[in-house]
């Protein structure tokens, strides 16, 4: 008998939108749908399946999707056969309600249910249409496949806490993620350890409140710092970062590892959102400025050479001139290297959604002024790197021939003329500062 043609494998496009958790979950939805055969292509045009991996925190999240759809409908039309699904925290707040508006869907999958994608998917090739935003009692972890593919990058995410129990009043986090939820501490080591064992020198472990994590260990829970320091005796990891942060559970002993393990990097990212207790409060943040000041003080002593970025959102309802001050003493005092600001927007759902906003164009002016003081700082911190050596992750070719693309200790993006493959860590003296990245020579 002769033997037949392998079969011609599937091809799963991926748009990924929104956070690093959502990249991370975009890599593991490969690896569910590539042991059903699919392989990952950079061309829509191409797949068999487009799946949209969406993010829920940014403004108009939902319009953005429909409109990401709706671009689809054409090449659906063109291929019957293409199947089209939608996943992560739009599709668990909109479940049911995007196939009724956009029934060139095949399935809507939420954050905690991707492990069942491949059962979905064979569900679409069938012709039935599925969702799933269930937060099932299963974890979801133990039931996706090893991370078998090597890693193409020498720096990777890894996923350790999902979910908040915070609540804050502007947040969709707890409806679409769910309550916090840490995994157990051995299957984070293993996976760590695998990434290692395939090239991975540097991971940034991921939470909604990563720092709030409290997975099950050997001799009882462990705590992030526990886990860092756990991981950082992992020969050939070189290097590790956490994010985010919520201010009220950075506790002793992760501030103590700050200073105390080589290979956790200095740089945090710790949100505090507005400067004004009186905003923080109507905010549910559960910290006032001041403690959040002595605690980046705190911080300092431990580790002096800290860089800090933060998240900050202006035009909160009832923001008022003297609590926007407030938020501008509070940048002063922290000095961030670097920071992410935005206008107030409303989520359906969450309390201050009932509130009544700040009229557009002061929440405007607030914003301009705000993002001038923070892109002074960002750039004051860029340049003071000039003429400082420091340790460079190279990851990937820069766009000039002969260069080299990496990170600093700081996360900072640092251009060289090196032929140093991807994953050498070098100490580079840095020669100049550009708004968003630096530049240097091999010490």
């Amino acid at each position: 008998m002769p033997e037949s043609d392998p079969p011609v494998p599937r091809k799963l496009f991926i748009k990924t939108y929104g956070c690093q958790m959502n990249v991370y979950d975009s890599e593991r939805m490969a690896e569910a749908l590539g042991a059903e055969g699919y392989v990952t292509t950079e061309a829509a045009e191409e797949a068999d399946m487009v799946l949209l991996n969406t993010c829920h925190i940014r403004e108009k999240a939902a319009e953005k999707l429909y409109s990401d759809l709706g671009r689809l409908k054409p090449l659906k039309a063109e291929r019957p056969d293409l199947k089209i699904g939608v996943a992560g925290c739009v599709a668990q707040a909109e479940g049911a309600e995007i196939l009724r508006r956009m029934p060139l869907v095949d399935l809507v999958v939420g954050p905690q249910s991707y492990h069942r994608l491949p059962a979905m998917a064979k569900a679409a090739e069938r012709g039935e249409k599925t969702v799933d935003t269930d937060f099932p009692p299963e974890d979801k972890f133990d039931h996706l496949p090893d991370r078998p593919r090597a890693s193409a990058r020498p720096t990777a995410f890894l996923t350790v806490q999902e979910g908040c129990d915070k609540f804050c009043a502007f947040c969709v986090v707890p409806y679409t993620r769910g309550a916090e939820v840490s995994r157990p501490a051995d299957r984070v080591m293993k996976e760590a350890l695998g990434l290692v064992q395939k090239g991975v020198r540097e991971i940034t472990l991921l939470g909604q409140n990563v720092n709030g994590y409290h997975g099950a260990g050997p001799d009882g829970d462990w705590s992030l710092a526990r886990l860092v320091r756990e991981l950082a005796r992992i020969d050939g990891l070189e290097r590790i970062r956490y994010t985010t942060s919520h201010p009220n559970d950075m506790t002793d002993d992760l501030i103590a590892a700050h200073g105390e393990e080589r290979k956790l990097m200095p740089y945090l990212h710790l949100p505090v959102q507005s400067g004004s207790d009186r905003i923080l409060k109507a905010m549910a943040r559960k910290h006032r400025a001041d403690d959040y000041i002595r605690l980046v003080e705190r911080i300092r002593a431990a580790r002096p050479d800290m860089m800090l970025s933060g998240d900050f959102i202006v035009g909160f309802p009832g923001e008022t001139d003297a609590d926007f001050a407030a938020t501008l003493h509070l940048i002063r005092a922290v000095n961030y290297g670097m920071a992410y600001s935005f206008r107030y927007s409303p989520r359906p759902g969450t309390p201050a959604a009932e509130r009544s906003p700040v009229p557009a164009e002061v929440a405007d002016a607030r914003l301009q002024t705000l993002q001038a003081l923070l892109t002074e700082q960002q750039r004051a911190a860029q340049a003071a790197m000039v003429g400082r050596e420091v340790s460079v992750l190279f990851e990937k070719p820069g766009r000039m021939a002969g260069q080299m693309v990496g990170k600093s200790d700081y996360l900072q993006a640092v251009h060289v003329k090196t032929d140093a493959a991807p994953g050498t860590i070098a100490r580079v003296k840095i020669t100049a500062s550009a708004p968003n990245s630096l530049a240097g020579e091999i010490a």
